[in-house]
């Protein structure tokens, strides 16, 4: 079952890394960056669980936690970025 799951993980990943590598917007490589993030923090999880072994989950909080800052930084960035594209009617 821990196989499924690592192979599902590594083809959402890797469908994350295609958008990033050729989205068009910035919008669209951000969110394509926290696809990958979560992919790879679940493929961790996967894989910690099926070796019995806490060792990684620290650093899976701490990779949440950047992750989530970047992402929040960037749509900040992405909303100032262009105030009056909004506005348009």
């Amino acid at each position: 079952m821990t196989a499924v799951a690592l192979a599902c993980f590594t083809i959402a990943g890797l469908c994350g890394t295609y958008r990033l590598l050729a989205g068009p917007s910035l919008a669209d490589r951000v969110v394509a960056l926290d696809v990958v993030l979560i992919s790879l923090m679940g493929a961790v999880t996967v894989d910690a669980a099926r070796r019995d072994d806490a060792t990684y989950l620290v650093a899976l909080v701490v990779l949440a936690i950047v992750g989530f800052t970047a992402t929040v930084a960037a749509s900040r960035f992405i909303e100032h970025e262009n105030p009056l594209e909004g506005a348009k009617s």
